[in-house]
């Protein structure tokens, strides 16, 4: 499944997906250049949208597409991607990592063997994380090009909801790419609803009776879950979905273990 998604509040949201019958989990940008186009379209009137996308999506097609397309991109990189600095010989960027808990940026770096795609770069040893982090972006390079990036991984709770936190969509068992895009579309369309009538009930003031912390401790899909399903066992009102909301009211808090 190729998968494009909105980040919205602590969570993202499904937005366009496309599944192919493959025989890898790595595809070319030629697979996923009709989805990028699509969501080019939709997001026409909206200036300043940055693409995240893991280091399996970084390549020349897509560096060329992003540019023409005037979008801002956060993406990582492999460890073995040649850089070409302003003064030094070619070198791989596992040669370049900084020490534990230190991040170095870079401007106007080549990427590859040919080094024509420039870019700006950070370099990041995290504490508490197995791999060290490559990010390269349009933007000016700052340690919020790290935070920017890490929003990426919002898509892997977006997954986990998917396959067995709230739809179980796995044990469909179903193996027809065209009639998984389809099912898909109907969780897709029961996460948004579900999301949506979450933040309702947090804009309501109603959040405290499906989540009793003293401040949200679960995400706005599991709120609308809950307050859905007490629609049809309690008797609870039916609220209006409301648009996706722009700022968060109240950010979700991690337990102390988290």
């Amino acid at each position: 499944m190729i998968h494009l998604s909105v980040v919205c509040c602590g969570r993202a949201v499904p937005f366009l997906w496309l599944v192919l019958a493959h025989k890898s989990a790595a595809v070319g940008f030629e697979e996923y250049q009709p989805l990028l186009r699509r969501a080019r379209w939709f997001l026409r009137k909206h200036p300043d949208v940055m693409l995240l996308a893991d280091r399996g999506f970084a390549n020349h097609q897509l560096m060329s597409w992003l540019q023409q397309s005037r979008w801002h991109y956060c993406l990582r990189i492999p460890c073995d991607v040649i850089l070409h600095g302003p003064r030094r010989c070619p070198r791989e960027v596992r040669r370049l990592w900084p020490s534990k808990g230190e991040a170095i940026l870079y401007r106007n770096v080549g990427l590859w063997e040919d080094g024509v795609c420039r870019c700006n770069l950070v370099l990041a040893n995290i504490r508490g994380v197995k791999e060290p982090w490559a990010v390269i972006t349009d933007e000016s390079p700052t340690l919020q090009t790290l935070w920017q990036y890490a929003l990426r991984f919002r898509v892997e709770e977006l997954f986990l909801d998917s396959k067995s936190g709230a739809f179980e969509l796995e044990d469909s068992k179903i193996r027809c790419a065209d009639a998984l895009e389809r099912l898909y579309l109907v969780a897709a369309v029961a996460l948004l609803y579900s999301t949506t009538h979450g933040m309702a009930v947090q804009i309501e003031g109603l959040r405290e009776q499906v989540d009793p912390h003293w401040r949200r401790g679960i995400s706005y899909l599991k709120i609308g879950l809950r307050w859905l399903k007490g629609v049809v066992n309690k008797g609870r009102q039916l609220l209006m979905p409301i648009p996706l909301l722009m700022n968060d009211p109240q950010p979700c808090f991690a337990s102390k273990k988290a």
